[in-house]
């Protein structure tokens, strides 16, 4: 693999997948400074070898981990004062995770069978600020494009899902509002209107999923 070697970050809850990503990667020249296995272990180690005087090239981040998950951890780096590329390389292709990671600032997302050659050109590529998806991310991103915006939800209706969230019925969140049961209802509907769901469950699923609780 030509140009320098890069320095990476490995964040995956799997060791056994670590250290297979570690082999292609240091089979070609580049160096793993550091493994994690949680969102919050891989926002450390990148912020100990900054402290250290040194700086990762890219971190190589998992979407589903224990604790503080891929998403929030990408986001977190993508808006750090030093911010450090970070290429997401997951089994998770719902057109929703997708999204949260590009809009958390994932310069890159690719699928844990994507090809050795493919995955360390990637890896280069995400060092200089280049993007690389995979056809799925690709998909997903456009057919977000074409898609009519939906409708967001007000103040009001993110408190009472919020709330549902919690495991609340409509008659306690009334009370603890200060409105009417009718009223929650209202909002409830409303919210499963603008999200397209049918049910309390789906709501707040999506709702997390989309990053709006």
């Amino acid at each position: 693999m030509p140009g320098d070697p890069l320095r990476v970050v490995l964040a995956d809850d799997h060791p056994l997948f670590r250290s297979g990503v570690r082999a292609v990667l240091e089979t070609a020249g580049h160096q793993v400074v550091a493994e994690a296995g949680t969102g919050d272990e891989a926002v450390e180690a990148v912020e100990h070898l900054l402290r250290e005087g040194r700086r990762a090239d890219v971190v190589l981040m998992d979407l589903r981990m224990p604790g503080t998950d891929g998403v929030e951890a990408t986001r977190r780096l993508s808006s750090a004062r030093e911010p450090v590329p970070v290429l997401v390389l997951t089994t998770y292709d719902t057109d929703a995770l997708i999204l949260r990671a590009i809009e958390a600032g994932a310069t890159g997302y690719l699928l844990k069978d994507t090809p050795a050659p493919q995955l360390l050109e990637a890896v280069a590529s995400a060092s200089t600020g280049c993007t690389t998806l995979a056809p799925v991310a690709s998909a997903a991103i456009a057919s977000s494009l074409r898609a009519p915006r939906p409708e967001a939800l007000t103040a009001r209706e993110l408190e009472v899902l919020r709330l549902v969230a919690t495991g609340r019925s409509n008659a306690q969140i009334g009370r603890q509002l200060a409105i009417a049961e009718s009223t929650v209802k209202s909002h409830l509907l409303r919210v499963f209107e603008k999200l397209g769901v049918a049910d309390r469950t789906r709501a707040v699923t999506l709702a997390l999923e989309r990053g709006l609780l």
